[in-house]
């Protein structure tokens, strides 16, 4: 593929936008990746028709993140305050979801990342201080940064999505390298805290044939089973994680070593 088919048909790159709420159906394990930045007034998770379902959440679970400043989801008259990196699951059989910011000048930003549910797990709220937060690599391969995980076996229980962030510290711009694949399931990356001068190099393609896109701030990458996804920034930056499809654990993955690159 060319570079216009390669991000005509992986990157997202209108997921925020003031004051509506944007998602995107990928047939990759039927994944929604959205964005939502209410800024005047709230927004409400409407029902798609695509879905053919009474309600958004009839038949589907959904994981939200909130990368701005602080605001508020409303979920079937449940408040709950996320302040930044703090994350939301809501179960199947929600009915009603409505996103708020609690200032005009510092506005919400949420990431929201949705798959189809076979049982119902209860709505809970992780703040990034409960999300075991884990500092990995090294200044040598300019790679360290903490880790949040958020929806996975051992925290917030789902169905099928996993998802977290990834913050890396001033000085690394290198993120999941060595890389990987999994095959029994997809990922998106959303990218945030990229200064406006700055981009990430995304890397992705089977390992014996590589490719990269340019990623800006609040933009997503769709990232098939077959493909690594790995990336080195112009400056540091962070990253959600969500994955969705037949395995739930989060370390089933199929390592590759640097060398094998091409």
């Amino acid at each position: 593929m060319t570079t216009q088919e390669l991000r005509t048909n992986f990157l997202v790159d209108e997921l925020i936008k003031n004051d509506q709420l944007q998602l995107v159906y990928s047939h990759y394990d039927r994944v929604i990746t959205g964005g939502a930045k209410p800024v005047g007034g709230k927004l409400e998770l409407e029902n798609e028709p695509e879905l053919r379902a009474g309600f958004f959440l009839e038949r589907r679970e959904i994981g939200i993140i909130n990368v701005g400043g602080a605001g508020t989801i409303e979920a079937e008259g449940e408040t709950f305050t996320l302040n930044k990196l703090d994350c939301l699951y809501l179960g199947k059989g929600t009915k009603q979801v409505f996103f708020k910011s609690n200032s005009q000048k510092d506005p919400s930003v949420y990431f929201l990342m949705s798959a189809p549910a076979h049982n119902t797990y209860p709505n809970r709220k992780l703040s990034k201080e409960e999300a075991s937060p884990v500092s990995l690599g090294e200044i040598a391969t300019a790679n360290q940064r903490t880790i949040y995980k958020y929806i996975h076996a051992d925290g917030i229980k789902s169905c099928q999505l996993v998802m977290g962030l990834t913050v890396l510290n001033k000085g690394s711009v290198w993120n999941t390298m060595p890389p990987h694949t999994h095959t029994r399931r997809m990922e998106a990356y959303f990218y945030f805290d990229v200064q406006e001068q700055h981009r990430v190099f995304h890397f992705m393609g089977e390992p014996n044939q590589t490719r990269h896109l340019l990623i800006a701030n609040h933009q997503a990458i769709l990232s098939p089973p077959w493909s690594i996804h790995s990336g080195a920034g112009t400056s540091n930056y962070s990253f959600i994680w969500g994955m969705a499809g037949e395995n739930y654990n989060f370390t089933d993955m199929d390592q590759v070593a640097i060398t094998e690159l091409l």
